[in-house]
């Protein structure tokens, strides 16, 4: 399968928000095709709720990222802190998405254009 055949995403994301980049109709140039926010948790009794609520959340927010992702061949997910790798790891325990190749990177939040650029790179 040649390159551009392949399904290629990228992902900028941090634990508020996600910017997902990928070919619209699988074919073209890379563009952004989505914004995802993690809509965070309110306030909590006990330590237990909040870990619980967390956790459903993070879920969510996972789910809505890979909704604009139908049939992954290749990912790669990049960003500040430890969320990418928690995305990763979740990827591999969903069976649709257990075979996708995955890579990840640290970065700084970049312009659109930036990380349109950056993502067609890491698939050259």
């Amino acid at each position: 399968m040649s390159q551009k055949n392949r399904k290629q995403f990228g992902i900028w994301m941090d634990s508020h928000q996600a910017i997902i980049v990928g070919r619209a109709e699988g074919m073209g140039d890379f563009e952004i095709l989505a914004t995802e926010k993690n809509k965070g948790q309110g306030s909590n009794s006990s330590e237990n709720a909040a870990n619980n609520s967390e956790r459903t959340l993070q879920q969510k927010y996972f789910k809505e990222i890979l909704s604009h992702m139908q049939n992954v061949d290749e990912l790669h997910v990049t960003g500040t802190g430890k969320e990418q790798e928690q995305l990763v790891a979740f990827l591999s325990q969903t069976s649709q998405y257990k075979n996708t190749v995955t890579k990840q990177s640290t970065s700084n939040k970049m312009s659109e254009e930036k990380l349109v650029e950056y993502i067609e790179d890491q698939f050259k």
